[in-house]
């Protein structure tokens, strides 16, 4: 009798240990304001602190061109906002813009200033949307791409409200946001989306955050993963392998560029082949040496600009 009471016991202060455990990782990862930019830095492996001579640089250049907040509100009822760049070329309504989705904890328009400088250069208007529960978007609970992928929808319609029903549209995301492109992929999108471009983009928040738990905090995913989508369920209303990547991409219609760094140990490598294998759509595929997570557009802009360029003239051209 005293081995059952002990054995009820322990089995209780493991379940309570779960618990726990599981609450805290869900606080830390899955809430706004606990989502911590300087963590998630940390975590990437990247060095930023040798870009940001060529970022202030071409922030320069980037924040004197007419730009505006712009605002709507989401499926489920947040307001959601964006920073908009018209064409610099002074077309009124332009003839095609890429809307760019940023990573987990950054923000739209400071994650951009760098690559704005190409597209606009390049006569792309550009929309720069905070993701919810990020930037001036409303919001508690992080997406991860599964909701994100319905607010995407919403400023794709957004934008051919404002520039046109003839607006050529391109799809670009990095981190959370190439996740984001990439679920987006398997909706029914309106042929003005001619084309995605996804860079380090994950599978699925499960996926990834196991990958971090193993790989980086050599921990067990169990039981913090699923308890953390029980909660998410509950209180975010997705579950975190409710929506992946990998899957959605069977369901393209439209090209996707996938591009990723070589050397990140935040989302493998490894994931980019998996998705690019699974896409059903045209596609192409770059993978920067020596790369690591979001950092592949500094570590070889020739070559990142140049894939860009070349799948720019493909899908504008349809």
């Amino acid at each position: 009798m005293g081995a059952l009471k002990n054995i009820v016991a322990a089995t209780g202060l493991l379940a309570a240990a779960g618990i726990g455990e599981t609450v805290y990782f869900y606080n830390r990862t899955m809430k706004r304001g606990n989502a911590k930019t300087e963590r998630t830095t940390k975590m990437s492996g990247t060095d930023w602190a040798k870009y940001f001579p060529l970022m202030e640089e071409r922030k320069k250049f980037v924040m004197v061109q007419p730009h505006r907040d712009v605002y709507l509100t989401s499926f489920d009822g947040l307001k959601l906002h964006a920073t908009y760049f018209p064409a610099i070329d002074g077309t009124e309504q332009a003839e095609k813009i890429v809307i760019c989705f940023h990573g987990y904890t950054g923000e739209g328009l400071s994650n951009h200033v760098a690559i704005a400088d190409y597209f606009l250069k390049q006569g792309y208007a550009m929309l720069l949307p905070d993701a919810r529960a990020h930037g001036e978007s409303e919001g508690e609970y992080i997406g991860f791409g599964c909701l994100d992928r319905q607010d995407a929808l919403s400023w794709i319609r957004w934008t051919i409200r404002e520039c046109g029903e003839k607006v050529k549209i391109m799809l670009h995301g990095t981190s959370m946001g190439g996740a984001t492109v990439l679920m987006a992929s398997g909706l029914e999108l309106p042929a003005n989306v001619k084309g995605i471009v996804s860079d380090c983009g994950f599978t699925s928040p499960k996926e990834v955050f196991t990958h971090v738990l193993n790989h980086m905090y050599h921990l067990p995913a169990f039981p913090a993963i699923q308890g953390a989508d029980l909660l998410n369920k509950r209180l975010a209303g997705y579950g975190m392998d409710e929506c992946n990547a990998r899957r959605e991409v069977q369901k393209a219609k439209v090209p996707i560029l996938f591009i990723h760094g070589s050397a990140d140990t935040f989302v493998p490598c490894s994931m980019c082949h998996e998705i690019y294998d699974s896409c059903k759509s045209s596609k192409r595929k770059l993978i920067i040496e020596g790369a690591a997570h979001a950092e592949s557009y500094y570590k070889d802009m020739d070559a990142y600009e140049k894939a860009l360029t070349e799948f720019s003239e493909e899908i504008m051209s349809q």
